[in-house]
């Protein structure tokens, strides 16, 4: 390897950044997956550390992450004590992690992992970034296991922003794990395995589900899951749609009929409820694995846009795993733990062979997931066809940014720009977008759709589907919006914590070109303009 003074002083090359901590093997997230993992690799002599953002602060939730919790949460989870009380008594393996020498550290999110690669081959390896709220260090792995989990599915209709309407991952997990979940009556929407899943779960808890909405003519979930919420006393409204919550906060949700094409037909009903469920999919949390570079692709099978895995959970890094619903979501997983378990050993006796150990012939046989019962794509297109489409008025389908779905798929620069004049006689998302699929990237940057607090998680596939809609492509040919770090919003003083190496810090100005920024006044001129500026030569610190 070159000396560092073979490098140009100004470059990252030969400046490596030392985590502060390393691991052999690092878990992401410390659901039934993620815990299955950790305790397999500390029965089999390896050191775990698992990291989970979870139990989130009561301002976390406010602003939708990880979850879309639509402030849909009571004032128990104000009550940080008694939340990480509640968190970790609602899983077992919590306790037998801690009990079997794994590092388990909760309230700790990763917000990027990194592997040396083209243009970060200075790494000294993988490493992933963390915060507990506070601080933020790097840490080293040798191997990494993302256990991410899955997130919902936005879906927007007028009202759809207002406080208690939340997506079913969220209400299961307050209803459930944090006993914390403030909507007594719900109207749900949709009859996917996960979302059914989600209403027993708000049944068990005391909570009643007064409907369940489905665009579809025919639920699409397992009959005995649809029938099971049926006897909890939920009535089932098949080819319907929420067409506006009613209510400062939700009070009540008008639904009506609607037809092939998602037009609403004949009158509406008012329905009591003081909460709305978003169930109409639920997607891998792939935020950390596409951001690092690992091969992602459109898989109906699993939910849609998950990572490429092979038998051993392996993905395109070769010391990077994907288990749990990050790797895929399928109804007989969500019903059946064993079916992640599974996965988890898989990656930790691929992980023993790769380091010459035993462990191989015990791991589980991979399971392949089933074909989906009904076509995902033309589901998810259905329900954003019906609800957003065709909405009475223009609600935001991005909440963050306030972009509806005409300034979406028309590229209208945002608001409050004040643009008023427009000169564009050909609308069409190709000539706006130009030739080739129209990627979501693009549709992100004139209309900031996406680029708010929550990072795109309640419209990142609704926009997916208006773009599909918009061009007539199929949802599986829209590209895949990229994720980019940081994956959770962290305080610029915490991410100012991160170590740098000296001889970086003491050129860091070069950095960002701005040499103006370091002329004297007295050499400044009167009237200064980017073509008159000094574009070139040294800055401060050479």
């Amino acid at each position: 390897m070159p000396s560092a003074d073979a490098y140009d002083p100004k470059s990252v090359a030969g400046k490596t950044v030392e985590p502060s901590e390393r691991a052999q093997v690092l878990v992401i997230g410390a659901g039934r997956a993620g815990l299955t993992a950790a305790l397999a690799a500390a029965q089999s002599g390896l050191s775990a550390v698992v990291v989970d953002e979870n139990p989130v602060s009561y301002a976390t939730m406010g602003e939708d992450v990880p979850l879309h919790y639509g402030q849909g949460m009571s004032a128990a989870s104000r009550n940080g004590n008694a939340a990480m009380e509640a968190f970790v008594a609602s899983e077992p393996l919590i306790e037998q992690a801690f009990e079997s020498g794994v590092d388990l550290r909760l309230r700790t999110a990763c917000w990027g992992l990194y592997s040396p690669g083209p243009g970060a081959a200075w790494l000294p390896g993988t490493v992933a970034g963390l915060t507990d709220g506070e601080r933020s260090w790097l840490i080293g792995a040798e191997h990494v296991i993302v256990a991410a989990g899955r997130r919902d599915i936005g879906l927007a209709f007028p009202g759809w922003d207002k406080p208690g309407v939340m997506g079913a991952t969220a209400a299961r997990m307050l209803a459930a794990r944090y006993g914390a979940l403030e909507p007594r009556r719900v109207v749900l929407l949709g009859t996917t395995a996960e979302a059914l899943e989600a209403a027993l779960a708000i049944q068990a808890a005391g909570g009643e589900v007064v409907a369940v909405v489905e665009q579809a003519t025919a639920p699409v979930g397992p009959a005995d899951l649809v029938a099971a919420v049926v006897e909890g006393g939920a009535e089932l409204l098949l080819g319907h749609v929420v067409r506006e919550v009613l209510g400062a906060s939700v009070e009540a949700a008008l639904v009506s009929a609607v037809d092939v094409d998602g037009r609403a037909v004949g009158e509406e009903r008012r329905i009591p409820c003081d909460g709305v469920v978003l169930g109409v999919g639920a997607v891998p949390v792939i935020d950390l694995l596409d951001a690092l570079g690992c091969a992602t692709a459109f898989q109906p099978e699993r939910g849609g846009y998950a990572p490429v895995v092979g038998p051993d959970q392996r993905t395109s890094i070769r010391n990077v795993f994907a288990v749990g619903d990050c790797a895929g979501i399928w109804a007989a997983k969500s019903r059946d733990l064993a079916v992640a378990d599974a996965e988890a050993r898989r990656a930790v006796a691929a992980i023993l062979g790769d380091r010459g150990g035993a462990g191989v012939e015990a791991a589980p046989h991979a399971v392949i997931p089933e074909a989906p019962a009904y076509d995902i794509e033309a589901y998810r297109l259905g329900w954003v066809r019906a609800s957003v489409v065709e909405a009475r008025g223009e609600p935001p389908v991005c909440q963050c940014e306030d972009v509806t779905a005409r300034e979406l798929v028309e590229v209208r620069p945002p608001r409050y720009l004040g643009w008023t004049q427009e000169r564009r006689n050909d609308r069409s998302l190709r000539a706006l977008l130009g030739e080739g699929l129209p990627h979501p990237d693009q549709v992100k940057r004139l209309t900031r759709a996406g680029m708010g607090p929550c990072q795109g998680r309640r419209c990142r596939e609704q926009v997916a589907c208006l773009l599909a809609l918009q061009s007539g492509e199929r949802l599986a040919n829209v590209p895949l919006a990229s994720h980019r770090a940081p994956v959770r919003p962290i305080p610029l003083a915490s991410a100012g914590q991160l170590p740098e190496a000296p001889a970086q810090a003491e050129h860091w100005d070069s950095w960002f070109g701005m040499h103006a920024q370091w002329t004297p006044f007295w050499e400044t001129p009167a009237r200064y303009t980017v073509a008159t500026g000094r574009g070139s030569g040294p800055v401060a610190s050479e």
